[in-house]
């Protein structure tokens, strides 16, 4: 017998966006001037609160072992903001603490799914989460939301894909990449649809903090008693708390699902950073002041891009209201050429952009839309202004 390898690891897509926010440092060490719009991470420090938290756990040696759910008093302290920001009501034993969204998200989709369970993931889509439902042994089901819907999905399209195999659908808001919000009623009939066909809805609200233009975030799970038990609330610290690194994510669901996801993560990986949880409790219970400027300045830079990006030849876009992204359809883009030959993909023009004018954007090809691409504004006005011309240059010698 000939050594062999899992079959499913190697159908897993390595991830883009780390890939090239890779080539972008690769390049910045080099010596090379590259502005990196690939970043799904704020540049700014975490707050100095949080870090003095973390520093005063290493201190008094809070650096063993805890439950592999997570504290208790980082529990305690998620429930009491899901309440006050969410208007939801949960318990500490329906609070699971991990490594990150995308480890929550890993944990969601193992206990909900068995072989061949069909997960609706609308279009476009964060890149990981296809990725994350075929290696729990699930199969994406994915529904375009077309740019004239702002990217966003109908229930009569869920109705559609909807079969006896359908277990959850994905619902992301904010969204990633598009930086469209569901208002409440669009997210309401989708809880009707939800409740009626008896489906669990993973409600992905890492970027809720991050909304604009007097947008109030609205969480599904808080409509009603019927909603709320089929959905699984999965959010973080990485975003609006500019902590990516300190690998903090958390779900609320219902004590049975819990259960199940605390079982899993104490075999996968013990029990989340200890000392990154006691960070945790400082970031959500202590000074928010910080997290407030963070956010009046990613709209200043929202605000400044958009306005740009609007004036471009040869791209289209729609203003974001949350999160910190930019989508751009770049259709004409790649029915045009450049230096004589044709510009046919967005991996195209993504290499282009890099090798020749040193900046870095996401193609959109793995998040469902393969003519758009990603323009992230998590960096200062001047960085996003001097990328911006960079990508009028190359706009502008299109042919």
């Amino acid at each position: 017998m000939s050594l062999t390898l899992s079959k499913k690891a190697m159908q897993v897509k390595p991830s883009s966006t780390l890939a090239i926010t890779a080539k972008a440092k690769e390049l910045k060490a080099a010596g090379k001037d590259v502005v990196g719009f690939g970043a799904g991470e704020p540049d700014f420090n975490t707050p100095d609160n949080i870090c003095d938290a973390a520093i005063e756990a290493i201190k008094s040696g809070f650096t063993k072992y805890t439950p592999a759910s997570g504290i208790v008093e980082l529990k305690q302290a998620i429930c009491d903001k899901f309440k006050k920001f969410n208007g939801l009501d949960y318990k500490p034993s329906q609070i699971v603490i991990s490594n990150g969204g995308k480890h929550s998200l890993t944990n969601v989709f193992s206990v909900l799914l068995n072989p061949g369970d069909e997960v609706i993931i609308p279009a476009p889509y964060w890149l990981s989460y296809p990725e994350i439902v075929k290696l729990a042994d699930g199969v994406p089901v994915y529904v375009r939301g077309e740019k004239e819907q702002g990217y966003k999905v109908t229930v009569e399209q869920l109705e559609a894909v909807t079969t006896d195999k359908t277990k959850a659908l994905v619902l992301n808001t904010p969204s990633n990449p598009t930086g469209m919000i569901y208002t409440e009623d669009e997210l309401r009939a989708i809880a009707d649809y939800a409740v009626k066909n008896d489906i669990y809805v993973v409600a992905d609200e890492m970027y809720e903090h991050l909304v604009y233009n007097g947008y109030k975030h609205v969480s599904i799970a808080s409509f009603n008693e019927e909603i709320y038990k089929r959905t699984i609330t999965v959010s973080g610290l990485a975003k609006s708390y500019a902590m990516t690194g300190w690998r903090i994510g958390y779900t609320g669901s219902s004590e049975e699902i819990a259960k199940l996801m605390g079982s899993v993560q104490s075999h996968q990986t013990s029990n989340p950073n200890s000392i990154a949880q006691k960070a945790a409790v400082e970031a959500l219970t202590g000074d928010q002041s910080k997290v407030e400027m963070m956010l009046k300045e990613f709209d200043v830079r929202r605000k400044y891009m958009y306005d740009r990006v609007s004036k471009m030849p040869y791209v289209e876009t729609k203003e974001p209201l949350g999160a910190f992204y930019v989508f751009i359809d770049v259709s004409k883009v790649l029915d045009m050429s450049y230096n004589g030959k044709k510009v046919e993909t967005t991996d195209e023009m993504a290499r282009i952009l890099i090798e020749e004018y040193n900046v870095a954007v996401i193609p959109c090809g793995d998040f469902g839309f393969a003519d758009h691409i990603r323009l992230s504004y998590a960096i200062s006005v001047e960085t996003i202004d001097k990328g911006l011309s960079r990508i009028e240059d190359f706009l502008s010698k299109l042919a």
